[in-house]
């Protein structure tokens, strides 16, 4: 199976100066956020705040595929906004990986296909 066949998954795991947090989540709720998950190829996404231990907050998106991560459309949204820069300034830590699936298909093997 090709990559572009099997889903991907995009984490982002990021850290920001103290007192930018209430700013840096309404940013990321209100334009960062919506952006991705209405974006075509972004099949869902979800949001953490760490209990313990950093970075402290990640944000999980489940793609279509990896190749989403090249699309027109996410080329687009990718795009600063104003808001977008000025938050930036304030991050201290931003890990961003992109992965695809491996998951074996127990079920197919199961039924000896």
């Amino acid at each position: 199976m090709s990559t572009s066949e099997r889903r991907g998954l995009m984490i982002a795991m990021i850290d920001v100066e103290p007192e930018w947090e209430e700013e840096f989540n309404r940013w990321y709720d209100e334009e960062h956020f919506p952006d991705r998950v209405n974006c075509p190829g972004f099949l869902n996404g979800r949001r953490f705040v760490a209990i313990d231990g950093s970075p402290k907050y990640l944000a999980v998106y489940e793609l279509e595929s990896p190749e989403v991560m090249q699309s027109e459309a996410y080329k687009k949204i990718s795009q600063q906004s104003p808001w977008t820069k000025r938050i930036h300034e304030h991050l201290t830590t931003v890990k961003r990986n992109v992965y695809v699936e491996i998951t074996p298909d127990l079920k197919a093997k199961a039924k000896g296909e």
